[in-house]
């Protein structure tokens, strides 16, 4: 147990720049809060008490703002980073060195029973707001991309953005954590497409007007123009 809480504070100095003393991340981080009560309410749960487990999960979203439900699985090094409005649903999985940012859900898509939650590989790391709904794996290295609303599974060292997510890299090495200003953007890349495309037509519009400006009108346009005759 106690090489188990250890590691989870290890897991904060390595992911958290702010983290400056082990007393302020015992006292402060609410996400290693909301991973030590969880572990009380899974064991709960296992024991056969899914009431107590469940009220136990409930005093600890009062306290932290992050919901997991006591049957979820969660390995070792699990970070939440700020972690307010986190939720993980009763069928997720998630592996060891996992971060989640504030605002994430791990969650299903219906009212069917059995697996309905993601399970997530080793070192996955979820970014602020995201979503990932649904039963399948996000596998090992990957990342997901704040707000990204993820709704298919994703190879190993893959990074997903948007909405719905779609796969922006898929490179052999591993995606560098809390750099999400380096993400490329597939929405932005699309408007700049669609901008240069425009500029190009504009250009080639005031050519061809330039080009029927020089010229006498046609034959059909003056028919047009003259009036009656007298």
């Amino acid at each position: 147990m106690f090489s188990r809480i250890r590691r989870d504070i290890r897991a904060v100095f390595e992911r958290d720049p702010a983290a400056r003393s082990v007393i302020e991340v015992l006292l402060n981080y609410s996400g290693l809060h909301a991973i030590w009560w969880h572990r009380a309410a899974h064991r709960l749960w296992h024991w056969g008490l899914p009431v107590t487990a469940r009220f136990l999960s409930q005093v600890a979203r009062l306290f932290t703002g992050i919901e997991i439900h006591p049957a979820a699985k969660i390995g070792d090094g699990f970070f939440i980073d700020h972690g307010m409005g986190v939720v993980i649903g009763e069928t997720a999985e998630v592996g060891n060195n996992v971060t989640l940012f504030q605002g994430v859900t791990l969650g299903g898509t219906g009212k069917e029973r059995g697996k309905r939650h993601p399970t997530l590989g080793d070192n996955v790391t979820v970014g602020a707001g995201a979503k990932i709904l649904g039963s399948f794996t996000v596998a090992e290295n990957s990342l997901v991309g704040a707000n990204a609303v993820l709704l298919k599974p994703l190879p190993p060292n893959a990074t997903a953005v948007g909405v719905p997510a779609e796969i922006v890299r898929l490179a052999g090495k591993r995606p560098q954590m809390l750099e999400h200003d380096k993400m490329p953007d597939p929405v932005h890349e699309c408007l700049d497409t669609l901008q240069g495309r425009l500029v190009q037509l504009e250009a080639r519009l005031a050519e061809l007007e330039a080009e029927h400006a020089g010229k006498p009108p046609s034959r059909k346009t003056a028919r047009q123009t003259d009036g009656p005759a007298t």
